[in-house]
């Protein structure tokens, strides 16, 4: 059952709160970007999650320990908008892995955490090959 508006609300330190009959959920965006991270790598075509933005016009692949650091989240309306880099393996069609990811994460933050997820954007910031060649 949604929440209402008076309900859920954002905090201005990021914190989202939903208020229930007995108590109320607090939720970081840390720990929504976590899930959203180990989702995100669990997906046919991910080779990793990647720092936002380019540096020198090569994406870093980041290390199993900081995949939140490649995922920003944010709430719009009572719902989450999340935002996605990733780097995907050579060889893959990049629009269907983008499509996966997007469900993928969308199900499993709403299914561990319980926030209505309202948009899920994914970024691919690089193309890996394994074999060595690009």
């Amino acid at each position: 059952m949604p929440l209402s508006a008076a309900e859920q609300q954002a905090d201005p330190s990021g914190i989202l709160r939903r208020a229930q009959d007995r108590g109320r959920i607090e939720v970081f965006p840390s720990v929504v970007a976590a899930v959203a991270g180990h989702a995100a790598v669990s997906c046919y075509g991910v080779m990793g999650m990647s720092a936002r933005g380019l540096r020198d016009g090569v994406a870093l692949l980041l290390r199993r320990d900081n995949l939140h650091k490649g995922v920003d989240v944010r709430e719009v309306k009572g719902h989450l908008v999340i935002d996605v880099y990733v780097i995907v393996e050579y060889g893959t069609r990049i629009t269907a892995v983008a499509q996966n990811l997007r469900s993928t994460v969308r199900f499993e933050v709403e299914r561990l955490l319980g926030v209505p997820v309202g948009e899920v954007n994914v970024f691919v910031q690089g193309v890996h090959d394994e074999r060595g060649e690009g």
